[in-house]
């Protein structure tokens, strides 16, 4: 098993995963005290400590002080994550409250896209950046909603009730948001930039 999860300093979940799904379990600094609260016990501990001091978390727990501040305590979290050749990362707590570190988190998210698969979750969607080609079997009558970042060219689609056609979106002018899968099997394709698909929890 490859696949770790991450919490961060966002919204805390709702409803936790199921944690047994997971080879390791890290979270920001920042993350720490929600955990705790909830009486998750976390494998590894990483950040600037600004958020909580290293004292306060116990000693059977690894900690990783990453005092640069060039990068995120997500990037730099993702870093370690690389490091230690897991490939897989489910992040949790990346939205809701502080809107500019969403959209930070989305950008530190970006720059790993090629090298981790990472997928998001909130209380109310799952979100990922699209392979070049991205087949989600499963999905009739979920909303699936296309956000370019920035741009994205040469979309088309199989399976959604507003169909694309190898058109362009750009965060500017034309985003595919809110559309509907109408039927099992959705394929989206494209040919230029970034793309982040995100999908409404039932």
């Amino acid at each position: 098993m490859n696949r770790v999860a991450l919490f961060l300093n966002g919204q805390a979940p709702a409803k936790f995963p199921d944690l047994k799904q997971f080879k390791k379990i890290f979270c920001t600094d920042g993350a720490y005290n929600y955990l705790r609260n909830n009486y998750i016990v976390p494998d590894v501990v990483s950040g600037d400590f600004d958020s909580i001091s290293s004292s306060e978390i116990p000693n059977d727990i690894e900690i990783v002080v990453t005092p640069d501040q060039d990068f995120t305590d997500f990037e730099k979290a993702l870093m370690i994550i690389e490091s230690r050749n897991y490939k897989e990362v489910y992040i949790y707590g990346s939205s809701g409250m502080e809107h500019d570190h969403f959209l930070g988190n989305l950008s530190s998210g970006l720059k790993f896209k090629d090298k981790l698969m990472l997928m998001f979750f909130d209380d109310y969607s799952y979100y990922f950046f699209a392979d070049k080609e991205t087949i989600l079997e499963g999905y009739k009558n979920r909303i699936i909603s296309l956000y370019p970042f920035p741009v994205t060219n040469g979309v088309q689609t199989e399976g959604l009730k507003f169909a694309l056609k190898n058109e362009d979106l750009d965060i500017t002018s034309r985003i595919g948001i809110r559309n509907t899968a109408n039927e099992d099997k959705v394929t989206i394709r494209y040919n230029e930039g970034n793309l982040l698909i995100f999908v409404k929890i039932e």
